[in-house]
């Protein structure tokens, strides 16, 4: 299985932000985000796997700025680390004034997917090559991240996080 880059998984989708999509503040709905989220996301680690895709964490959202009515919304998601059958999926979420045409970062997350077979089991995903500075961080970055989460979990002693460790030796 050839390496591909994260460039191959890029996905980006624009709508609008409608009436319908929005809370009592005009404010487009946090849930309606993070659907919008995950279906780029998993567009793209389809892109990368070449397989069926299933959602199996949210890693991280941050809601740092309110998307409001009649905004142009545009999510960007690309894979960020695969490891054996699931990927890290690292989206960012940009609004844009439809009337000064001025573009700002809103929101990002972070999504783990796993591929799966017909059968409905995992099966391997082709490794990921970074190309740039901000790919490479974000994919040295990932392997901290899921480390983190395997120890929190009790499925990896603190001892063996050799990346985490690394950060504070």
């Amino acid at each position: 299985m050839q390496a591909k880059n994260p460039e191959e998984s890029r996905t980006i989708m624009s709508d609008l932000v409608l009436p319908g999509d929005t809370n009592m503040l005009n404010n487009l709905f946090g849930g309606e985000l993070l659907a919008r989220m995950d279906r780029a996301a998993s567009i793209a680690a389809g892109r990368h796997s070449s397989s069926i895709t299933v959602t199996a964490s949210v890693n991280h959202v941050a809601f740092t700025q309110s998307v409001p009515l009649g905004s142009v919304l545009t999510v960007e998601a690309a894979v960020s680390r695969a490891f054996s059958t699931s990927m890290e999926v690292y989206i960012d979420v940009w609004i844009e004034s439809r009337f000064s045409g001025e573009r700002t970062k809103a929101n990002e997350g972070i999504y783990t997917f796993v591929a799966i077979d017909e059968m409905g089991k995992p099966t391997k995903v082709p490794a990921l090559e970074p190309i740039t500075e901000l790919e490479k961080e974000r994919f040295a970055a990932a392997l901290r991240r899921k480390q983190l989460s395997l120890v929190l979990a009790g499925k990896l002693d603190a001892k063996e996080a050799t990346e985490l460790r690394a950060l504070f030796m």
